[in-house]
């Protein structure tokens, strides 16, 4: 069983890429983030046309997140228990999504964005990784086969971007990020793709200004987190690099985890 993870940065934009990419890269199983539309927006005909199943969750044009499956679609969840929330009045976004497909409860996150060390996004971020690890301790249990997969906003180790002198007065790899993420790694998860693609310059995201992809200044923020039960599973994984280049890329590359049979 093969699954992934991609920020694919609007589905409407991408949705060629995408549908090219899974008919080559044989995926069961994809989590997406950042799908920028409406359930109404969302190409439901063409991605089941390819023999994907669909559970969208999308609100406006910002955020939503998705998982397609070619092995079923079971026990949709839209959100989680104690999602701080955001805007006035505040409120839910459209940012986790979670289904049982092929036996595995698979969670398609998108982790928000803290913006800056002392803006208001950064708390909203840390509050909602906290209630995140909270719950995600619970899925974790009795042996139980999860994946936390998505755009996690975080580079938890120096390794993980091009220069920490340039990110150190920025988010994404503060110590209190750092703490959080490695605080659902805690709750009973293991990172499924490092131990079969490390290394510096191992990145996930590429931003699009300044080059930044042919200059190898990018980030490691998308991340596939297994439960123990899940991690057994795990014989391989691999960062689609070549998803970066040419025209109409996301700025993310997908990730894809190798299952062996349960």
């Amino acid at each position: 069983m093969r699954i992934a993870t991609w920020n694919v940065n609007s589905i409407r934009s991408r949705i060629d890429r995408l549908e090219a990419w899974l008919q080559r890269s044989d995926v069961d199983v994809l989590a997406i983030q950042e799908t920028k539309a409406r359930e109404d927006q969302f190409p439901h005909d063409r991605v089941r046309a390819l023999g994907y199943e669909v559970a969208h969750h999308g609100l406006n044009q910002w955020n939503g997140v998705a998982v397609l499956s070619r092995v079923g679609i079971e026990d949709v969840t839209v959100g989680f228990e104690g999602d701080p929330g955001w805007g006035d009045p505040v409120a839910p976004e459209a940012r986790a999504i979670g289904a049982t497909c092929g036996g595995v409860r698979m969670w398609s996150l998108y982790v928000p964005n803290g913006r800056g060390l002392d803006d208001p996004h950064m708390d909203y971020k840390l509050a909602w990784l906290d209630a995140l690890r909270a719950q995600a301790a619970g899925w974790a249990a009795d042996g139980a086969q999860v994946a936390l997969c998505g755009d996690w906003n975080i580079a938890p180790q120096d390794e993980d971007v091009w220069s920490m002198e340039y990110y150190q007065d920025k988010s994404h790899v503060s110590p209190g990020e750092r703490a959080a993420f490695q605080a659902v790694l805690d709750a009973g998860y293991t990172d499924l793709v490092r131990p079969h693609a490390p290394g510096p310059e191992v990145y996930t995201y590429w931003d699009y200004q300044q080059l930044a992809f042919p200059k190898r200044r990018g980030m490691r923020i998308d991340f596939v987190l297994g439960s123990a039960a899940l991690a057994q599973r795990a014989t391989g994984a691999a960062i689609d690099r070549e998803e970066r280049k040419g025209k109409g890329a996301s700025d993310h590359a997908p990730v894809v985890v190798e299952l062996a049979a349960s």
